[in-house]
């Protein structure tokens, strides 16, 4: 039995995950993976499941744990952004060397045209990479299907499965067919064999070989997928399209198919490279249509030869950077370029900014006013809603690269003798990434000045749970830096004396130090306000 819900690419794979009977999924929040596991944890919360559905620290701890759960026989899920493989990578990797028990999925999220993200990179390169299967589906409801197809493919294959979104996909909502009664938590015997899961380079070097010998294996695999599809027009015009993910539905929205085009829609990899020379061979020219770096193109380049028509963005017949879209793939197929929308007259650019009232704002002026005293001084900062400080009225921070890059980057520059080096981190990137360049830190005795902005949650990606809330006094304690040098403070107005003392206090002392501005952010408190009094109301009614 069956019933139709309206859902977020996101929600239906996440539906379909617990169609699949996982029993855990495991992630960090990161736009635009961040509904996947939020969609769980409800289910988790109103269903009554007993799985597995906190928020990990950071991809590599939530990646490795999910390869404890397969290990003991359970399905598992992994989510994250695309930036969030980069963490991952190394778990990641080598799961594919170990293989695994329990199905073992990971769900990376790529953001084309960098809507919230810091670049643009293609995650089928890691699967690529790793070499396991890929799937990447078009619509919300090949979402809903292609995950439970990937854990079935990864239990018998014994290999961890990637599968792309991408944030078009994750973020759209499609009217979607799902069971109506999910299923129970999958479970398999315990791994017994040493051998598969001690990668001591014996073993290893056994693994690695097996895995590579498997490739052809995979390759056919890929070629037999009912998510495969290939269309062919009543009349042709001699021409092809191999297209995959939203780029499918970009050529099917542009009538391709009635236009007499011959249609290859791709949906797992390896890439199967018979079927691809087979279609190719019926047309005297292809257009690659994918929504990301050129990751197919290339391969069919390779596949086809360098003197086959081949067409897309590495020959500009499609944009080389950014995100896909209908016309972008109406101009490639030789349509009249339809109008630029004009903007209509009044209206003005609207850029992000820090709430009003946000204790970040406080933070940044305190920080300015103080280092107006200090012109050599350099704020390195990291990814988070403060990262909005780069932008007027504060322009207060010199850097910002990747997650836990400040408290390193500012150690690096004060080992250069740059003074004074400071470091801005929020709670939940602090134990995401940046301990460790604490500890680095402490053991060199660098002279920085690390400030943990503490609003008490993830709040970038919507309020979800932070690893060290109410822990960092102790972390930074254990970590080394000495107790008077820790100093917690609350960022608000009538306190801006107090703040801006205590920063220039630590910035003139000769070693590690870290400021503690604590206050919960804007967002949550008035959510939080809000349920409260729901509550308030329902009692009052009884």
């Amino acid at each position: 039995m069956t019933r139709i819900k309206l859902l977020l690419g996101d929600e239906a794979l996440a539906e379909g995950a617990l169609q699949a009977g996982i029993g855990g999924v495991y992630a960090y929040p990161g736009t635009p993976s961040t509904e996947i596991t939020e969609y769980i944890q409800h289910a988790a919360k109103t269903g009554g499941e007993k799985l597995h559905c906190t928020w990990s620290s950071n991809e590599k701890t939530a990646m490795e744990a999910a390869l404890g759960m397969s290990y003991a026989g359970c399905r598992s899920l992994v989510c994250m952004k695309h930036v969030g493989m980069n963490v991952a990578a190394d778990a990641f990797v080598n799961a594919a060397m170990t293989g695994v028990n329990g199905g073992l999925v990971v769900v990376a999220a790529d953001d084309p045209s960098m809507h919230s993200s810091q670049n643009e990179q293609d995650s089928r390169f890691y699967g690529k990479f790793a070499m396991i299967p890929t799937l990447e589906p078009s619509t919300q409801q090949e979402a809903y299907e292609m995950i439970q197809y990937a854990f079935e493919l990864s239990e018998e294959e014994h290999l961890p499965v990637l599968l792309r979104l991408t944030t078009r996909l994750a973020h759209s909502r499609a009217a979607v067919a799902v069971r109506a009664e999910r299923a129970e938590i999958r479970r398999r015997e315990v791994a017994d064999d040493p051998r598969s899961w001690v990668l001591l380079p014996a073993n290893a070097r056994r693994k690695n070989q097996a895995l590579t010998a498997r490739q052809p294996h995979l390759e056919r695999r890929a070629g037999e997928t009912s998510f495969l599809r290939e269309l062919v027009p009543e009349r042709g015009n001699g021409k092809g399209i191999v297209a995959c993910g939203t780029g499918y539905n970009y050529v099917m929205e542009n009538r391709a198919l009635e236009e007499g085009y011959r249609i290859l829609k791709i949906s797992q990899y390896p890439v199967p490279a018979e079927k691809v020379r087979v279609f190719a061979s019926r047309c005297r020219e292809l257009l690659v249509v994918e929504d990301g770096q050129p990751f197919l193109e290339e391969q069919l380049r390779a596949i086809l030869g360098g003197d086959y028509p081949l067409k897309g963005r590495l020959t500009a017949d499609l944009p080389r950077t950014g995100e896909l879209n209908p016309d972008h793939v109406a101009t490639a197929l030789g349509h009249e370029k339809a109008p630029a929308r004009k903007v209509p007259e009044g209206v003005v650019p609207r850029p992000p900014a820090l709430c009003q009232g946000c204790g970040h704002r406080d933070v940044y002026i305190a920080l300015n006013r103080v280092l107006a005293d200090y012109p050599a001084a350099r704020v390195f900062a990291d990814i988070g809603c403060y990262t909005l400080g780069a932008l007027p009225p504060f322009c207060a921070i010199d850097s910002c690269v990747d997650m836990g890059a400040s408290i390193t980057m500012a150690k690096g520059a004060a080992d250069a003798g740059l003074r004074p080096a400071v470091a801005v981190i929020g709670d939940s990137t602090f134990t995401h990434s940046g301990m460790t360049g604490l500890l680095d830190a402490v053991n060199d005795r660098s002279n920085i000045t690390v400030v943990i902005s503490d609003n008490l949650t993830t709040a970038m990606t919507g309020g979800q749970d932070s690893a060290g809330t109410n822990k960092f006094e102790a972390i930074c304690l254990a970590l080394g830096v000495e107790k008077e040098h820790v100093r917690v403070v609350v960022p608000v107005p009538k306190n801006m004396e107090q703040i801006t003392r205590t920063i220039r206090e630590e910035i003139e002392y000769e070693g590690v130090s870290v400021i503690i501005p604590r206050r919960e952010c804007m967002q949550t408190l008035a959510r939080k306000k809000r349920v409260e009094q729901s509550k308030r109301n329902e009692e009052a009614t009884k």
